[in-house]
């Protein structure tokens, strides 16, 4: 059905899953082919691997997010189911880049953009964007290019 390698390997996941009978495992992947079926139908779209991570890279930042409000709140065991489920959907994800590998994708990107200023912020992030997307927490990204173009 679907032509992006990552897409298989996920469905790959879930039968390893089922047969291994890891209900929590399964139950987070479940989560993820859900909602590549909910764009696919929603938008008549076949999801490929640059979807498929933009997909990845939100599901982590939600659950980073509602863990941290269950911290905040004192519910510890949601906050874990939280951070459990960050784990699995983490192993579909590239290797994270480094500080030093962003620092050079956002100074390269800067450099072939030819941005000076704030105002070429947009033109910088749609250029590291594809090379940073689930490899790198994208808030934190554009912390490091808003401070290169002000500093």
């Amino acid at each position: 059905m679907s032509s992006s390698p990552l897409v298989a390997q996920i469905k790959d996941a879930m039968k390893a899953a089922m047969k291994a009978r890891d209900k929590e495992r399964l139950g987070t992947i479940r989560l993820i082919q859900s909602e590549f079926k909910r764009i696919e139908v929603d938008e008549r779209i076949e999801i490929d691997d640059a979807r498929a991570l933009a997909v990845l890279d939100k599901m982590v930042k939600q659950r980073r997010d509602s863990a941290q409000q269950y911290l905040d709140a004192g519910r510890n065991e949601l906050a874990e189911q939280e951070n459990r489920e960050i784990a699995v959907i983490q192993d579909f994800l590239p290797q994270p880049l480094s500080d030093d590998e962003i620092a050079a994708i956002v100074d390269a990107a800067i450099a072939s953009t030819g941005a000076s200023g704030m105002q070429d912020m947009g033109a910088v992030m749609a250029e590291v964007k594809p090379q940073a997307q689930g490899r790198a927490d994208m808030g934190a990204v554009s912390r490091i290019v808003k401070a290169r173009l002000t500093g």
